[in-house]
């Protein structure tokens, strides 16, 4: 057995102060998350005499830890490298929310799980403590290894807590900056888009209106200029033909309004434009449970076109046979709107990376505007649950209750846009 020297243990007063003082400005350097957990990894890793140091941070859905800080040559892998929450000993802790050492033989512990870009063959004893703070709770694990085979001893456990104690307080608030300039920056991109997306609308329903109704209208005088001068048989088949083209310019002029606003919101509210979504999608069963209350109009819009998008990509992608959205109004005055079907799932990226296909980028910005969050929970084979959480800071009143998809779809037939 290796004997580890007096001056390499972690509770030399000494050493505990100057790496103390080094985190300390660490965390006061800038409001960055990874250059922050990077300068601690380096601090702790110089201090304490170990080989590797891991900085693993939660990410903002809570269910997986990303590396966000590595002594070299790891850092390479900083933002690539992810742990579900109870995998691996990281994992175990993160869940836990204890310590864990092991000081040989970590194949052998039930907890370890290789994961080769972190080289865990490499070393051979290790400790591991969750970073935690009063305000935010967990904010991630934090990691040291050595090559040779090592003691950690209590006092080194509950100096490396104190550190990531210390640690974590800072991280919470850089990932608070994060959120806040990731809102920002959706914002701008989004006033961009808005800007090209109106230009684009315009000229589409110029074209719609050019090419459809309008042509359509045309030919409508048309029959009903000859039918005023026909004899009465050709007389009643202009006026067949007249009648026909009144309806589909009559459609055409309705699919144009909707694809600007759905009608049915300012009609029925959220919960009844849900219900009237559910039934166009006739592939799928799809069942619809709402709250009875009316919600602020740019949270009404923004809810609906998630669960357009959402729905959308269940019919088109999940195959699914059933499908479920649920909208309720909690007493803290949030509303929650949840999709979830059975169909084939898939590997959504992380939350901070809402990026790619399934319009996740779009529906991520809309709840982002409005104040909420959105949130992708999916595997391959296990189905998808799309919710979207929004603050509502009061309603504007309600109705008797909510309609279902039969009865909003004969309602919003029978009316004229």
């Amino acid at each position: 057995m290796t004997e580890v020297p007096e001056t390499l243990q972690l509770a030399a007063p000494e050493q505990a102060i100057s790496l103390l003082l080094g985190v300390i400005e660490a965390t006061a350097a800038g409001p960055e998350v990874e250059p922050l957990a990077g300068a601690v990894a380096r601090l702790i890793s110089e201090a304490t005499a170990t080989d590797a140091c891991f900085v693993h941070v939660l990410d903002d859905s809570g269910t997986s830890l990303t590396l966000a800080g590595a002594t070299p040559p790891f850092d390479e892998h900083v933002g690539t490298v992810r742990l579900p929450l109870g995998s691996g000993v990281s994992g175990w802790v993160a869940a836990h929310r204890e310590p864990a050492v092991i000081v040989e033989d970590k194949p052998q512990d039930a907890r370890y799980i290789a994961f080769p870009a972190l080289r865990g063959e490499d070393f051979v004893s290790m400790a591991s403590v969750p970073m935690t703070s009063e305000l935010a709770g967990l904010v991630g694990v934090l990691n040291v290894h050595t090559r040779e085979r090592r003691e950690f001893t209590s006092r080194d456990v509950q100096l490396l807590l104190t550190i990531g104690n210390l640690v974590a307080a800072a991280l919470h608030q850089a990932r608070l900056h994060r959120r806040l300039a990731a809102r920002e920056r959706a914002h701008e991109r989004f006033a961009e888009r808005v800007v090209a997306a109106q230009e684009s609308e315009r000229r589409r329903l110029a074209g719609d209106l050019h090419d459809g109704v309008t042509q359509r209208l045309v030919s409508l005088i048309y029959y009903l200029d000859a039918a005023e001068h026909a004899p009465h048989e050709d007389a009643v088949r202009q006026l067949r033909h007249a009648h026909e083209l009144a309806e589909l310019s009559l459609d055409e002029a309705r699919a144009a309004i909707g694809g600007l606003r759905p009608p049915v919101l300012d009609d029925l509210g959220l919960a009844g434009g849900l219900a009237s979504l559910a039934s166009s999608f006739p592939g799928v069963e799809v069942t619809v449970r709402t709250s009875s209350c009316r919600l602020p109009d740019h949270v009404e819009i923004a809810l609906f076109r998630v669960a357009q998008e959402a729905l959308h990509n269940v019919a088109q992608h999940a195959a699914a046979r059933t499908a479920s959205v649920s909208l309720v109004v909690r007493p803290d005055d949030r509303a929650e709107l949840r999709i979830r079907d059975d169909g084939c799932g898939f590997d959504p990226p992380p939350a901070d990376e809402h990026a790619g296909g399934y319009g996740l980028t779009s529906m991520n910005e809309r709840v982002e505007l409005v104040g909420g969050t959105l949130r992708v929970s999916s595997r391959p084979g296990g189905g998808t649950v799309v919710e979207a959480v929004v603050p509502l800071g009061g309603t504007d009143g309600g109705w008797p209750g909510s309609a279902t998809a039969d009865q909003v779809g004969r309602r919003d037939r029978s009316f004229l846009p």
